[in-house]
């Protein structure tokens, strides 16, 4: 392979990033119909799978959504099962949330049906070139994050 400026390199970055989110995206997608939830409500089960529980308010901020926005993502996920929405005892304004049984077993699931799609993409890469994505996107995501602090 010639050797790229940098230049070059993001205009080629800029061709393949968009193919790839979006053959991901689309593979995610198909797992998530499946189940009839949308993009965002996957991402809020998510969130609350690693976190455990979150106020609505901190979800809105982390999904950058107003909250009007989130607590209309949330009724769908409390109308489906998903979700238990709770009120402090002490202060009524604030807004629990917390994965149901059903939730964390429907994010398993698609992490599963995810982990499954990975292997067979990885799989046909080598190890050696495996190890090297691993390293840069690794190096990649450290920049992004401390640039965002």
């Amino acid at each position: 392979m010639p050797q790229l400026s940098v230049a070059q390199f993001a205009d080629r970055i800029g061709e393949l990033m968009p193919v790839i989110i979006k053959e991901f995206a689309r593979r995610q997608s198909d797992q998530l119909f499946r189940d009839d939830i949308t993009l965002p409500q996957f991402f809020v089960l998510e969130l609350l799978y690693h976190e455990g529980g979150s106020k609505m308010t901190d979800l809105a901020r982390t999904m950058k959504v107003t909250t009007a926005a989130m607590t209309g993502i949330v009724d769908r996920l409390v109308r489906d099962g998903y979700v238990l929405r709770m009120h402090n005892s002490r202060d009524r304004r604030i807004v629990n949330i917390k994965l149901t049984t059903k939730g964390s077993g429907l994010i398993r699931r698609i992490s599963e049906d995810r982990h499954k799609m990975l292997v067979s993409v990885f799989g046909k890469v080598s190890e050696i070139d495996r190890n090297n994505y691993l390293r840069i996107l690794t190096r990649i995501r450290d920049i992004l994050v401390k640039e965002s602090k």
